[in-house]
């Protein structure tokens, strides 16, 4: 029996929000088509047909997935899957960087959201249509990536992290890290969490997976393929030296037409400003939106701009001509790497992509995109909103009935239901009586410090600080009075706490800090079969599953 809710997450972008509910008609030409829209689905399907000529040849991105896939001992739905890309099958696709031991829950739910959009369309269209899960393993922002949140055998919230190794701030990918380093993550993993019936094996495979792990992305591509072989989940690192050699022409065309591309996003810009949106991504008149792997400094991921006719790092100390990057583009197109805004482009090179699922911040600045994608002969595909998901075991489920908990009321009034619950249980009328002894002070003590002030003017500032001083003595003597009541309390609180720790660690959604090897070694593989069979909702939308 599936126990699923559904709840509205409030959506933090204004312009996420508007697309998903379809609430400001003028955005409609920032996006094009709408994930709600079923017609769209047939649409965006007939003109993938009509673009395959401007895309990569299909059979040989095909070849670079199998030989990527390899490594990880590629399942029978996986190989199947990518025969089907090598046919020219349509895609759903979408990305997250590589975070250690897959990184906060959000990247599962976008897993789960790809495979079962992909679903979704396969049905609709009566046709294969793959889901695609896209490492972003060129980012280069270590420190966001090397982290994972559990909760300790104490209900704790616990970061474990791996240390960045010497050397050049290069991508995730090319960072390489020990099988010692692995070795001590799995320790403190170890260490940390609660003892299980299904601990030993989930310790077994993640020291199984670190064996051929040269990096986080490596690790995170084998996870991936483990946890969602069955579903026949394609996977790719962006940095991988196969895909990189396919993207050759598409990076020289993002280079020749470099001005025509920043005049778009600038262009596309203005609109988003226009309507009132702020942007969610830096468009910064004289950026190329490219990154180049330094070749005279170890491969440090050099930001591109363009300036007195060259191609320039930030500070202007290393300068490139456009025909030096076209020459990297054709003979070392591992040196170059997309950012936010051309990454776009380039997934749609590769790939047929009927619908790219992207998380609230995404959706905002692929609003960025639309023009560039017109500006190179192209269209953006369907926006598709992630799913999002909260899990609640059972023990906490039975302490949110207990104290008349719902889910609304843990995510948006959490501290007050607290409070409140504490101040009901309070049989001595603690806050009250002391009240009523402070209304009664002051009320006593004013006319003295008036009689003063009329002795002497100067003594009226006194008496107030007096009194301010003695309100403030009585109440300490009541926090301190109320921490003593609430002592025989303290499992209730305890369980109060525990309850925030699960569904708001950190203040925060479960699916923005916690790791899902939390809920791993707690249900084995239970946990993920819950997430896929919880319904699905192309326009994105929020579940609470009951574990």
């Amino acid at each position: 029996m599936m126990s699923t809710e559904s709840y509205r997450l409030p959506v933090a972008q204004p312009l996420t929000e508007a697309y998903i509910h379809q609430s400001d008609a003028r955005i409609e030409e920032l996006y094009g088509y709408y994930a709600g829209a079923v017609s769209d689905w047939e649409r965006r399907y007939r003109s993938l047909r009509d673009l395959t000529p401007t895309r990569a040849n299909a059979a040989d991105v095909a070849e670079s997935l199998r030989i990527y896939q390899a490594k990880w001992g590629a399942s029978e739905e996986t190989l199947a899957n990518i025969a089907a890309i090598s046919e020219g099958a349509p895609v759903v696709i979408g990305g997250q960087q590589a975070g250690l031991w897959t990184g906060p829950l959000l990247v599962i739910h976008k897993a789960v959201s790809i495979i079962n959009a992909a679903k979704s369309a396969s049905e609709q269209l009566g046709t294969k249509v793959v889901p695609v899960f896209w490492i972003a393993g060129e980012d280069h922002d270590w420190d966001e990536a090397n982290h994972a949140y559990v909760i300790t055998a104490d209900q704790e919230l616990k970061k474990l992290a791996a240390a960045r190794p010497e050397g050049p701030r290069t991508s995730v990918s090319r960072t390489g890290l020990t099988p010692e380093a692995w070795e001590q993550l799995i320790v403190d993993l170890e260490q940390s969490l609660p003892h299980s019936e299904f601990k030993p094996h989930m310790l077994e495979k993640l020291a199984d997976l670190s064996g051929p792990s040269s990096s986080l992305s490596d690790m995170f591509a084998g996870l991936l393929s483990h946890l969602f072989g069955g579903e026949g989940l394609v996977l790719l690192d962006a940095d991988s030296p196969e895909i990189r050699r396919l993207e050759a022409p598409m990076f020289r065309k993002l280079i020749e037409r470099n001005d025509e591309l920043e005049r778009a996003y600038l262009s596309a810009a203005g609109k988003v400003k226009s309507f009132g949106y702020t942007l969610q991504a830096d468009v910064v008149p004289g950026s190329a939106n490219l990154f180049l792997f330094h070749p005279e400094k170890g491969g440090e991921r050099t930001l591109l701009h363009k300036k007195d006719g060259s191609f320039q790092d930030r500070k202007g100390l290393s300068a490139w001509s456009a025909e030096e990057l076209l020459h990297f583009a054709d003979k070392q197109p591992e040196l170059l790497s997309n950012n936010v805004l051309t990454r776009p482009l380039m997934q749609d090179y590769l790939f047929p992509v009927l619908g790219t699922v992207l998380g609230p911040g995404e959706i905002a600045y692929w609003a960025l995109t639309g023009e560039a994608f017109r500006t190179l002969g192209m269209e953006m595909p369907i926006i598709v909103p992630r799913m999002s998901y909260t899990l609640i075991e059972g023990t906490i489920a039975k302490n949110m009935t207990k104290y008349e908990l719902s889910f609304a009321d843990v995510m948006e009034r959490f501290d007050a239901r607290k409070e409140a619950w504490l101040k009901e249980q309070d049989g001595l009328a603690i806050e009250e009586k002391f009240g009523a002894v402070k209304a009664s002070f002051e009320e006593m003590y004013k006319p003295l410090v008036d009689m003063a002030a009329s002795v002497q003017a100067g003594l009226a500032k006194l008496g107030e600080t007096n009194m301010t001083k003695i309100l403030e003595q009585i109440s300490y003597m009541e926090s301190k009075t109320v921490d003593a009541y609430n002592k025989q309390f303290e499992a209730s609180i305890r369980q109060f706490d525990r309850i925030a720790a699960a569904i708001l660690p950190a203040s925060k959604p479960q699916e923005r800090v916690l790791s899902m090897v939390v809920y791993w070694n707690r249900y084995g593989d239970a946990w993920l079969g819950k997430l896929l069979d919880a319904p699905y909702d192309r326009t994105g939308g929020h579940e609470i599953v009951y574990l």
